[in-house]
């Protein structure tokens, strides 16, 4: 029969393995909404301009915003590019972050156990 202990480690072990399948995919979306007339602002309204799916094992996909030109080719817009890498950035620093932070704590639970 476990006792407190076991069942406790079990639930979180279980948490920490739902986090980590989570953590598996992730996707970074830039969204942009138009500002009123009198400053009111309709976030419902939000419209993506950017998306990258970055998965754990390296793989990845990203959609730009692209504008046509005064000769009519396609260009990066290259303000909103750069908002969302730095978005894409910060998603990724966070993840490993978390991902450290929840092995250290498995490390350290075993070590003790």
């Amino acid at each position: 029969m476990p006792n407190e202990y076991e069942i406790a480690l079990r639930n979180a072990a279980s948490s920490v393995a739902k986090y980590v399948q989570d953590a598996a995919s992730m996707q970074v979306e830039t969204k942009y909404v138009e500002i009123g007339e009198g400053g009111d602002i309709d976030f419902s309204n939000a419209k993506p301009v950017a998306r990258t799916d970055i998965k754990l094992d390296g793989d990845s996909e990203a959609v730009l915003p692209m504008r046509t030109n005064e000769s009519g080719a396609l260009e990066v817009d290259f303000t909103l590019f750069e908002l969302h890498q730095q978005n894409v950035a910060t998603a990724i620093d966070y993840r490993a972050r978390i991902l450290n932070a929840l092995l250290s704590t498995l490390v350290s639970q075993r070590r003790s156990g």
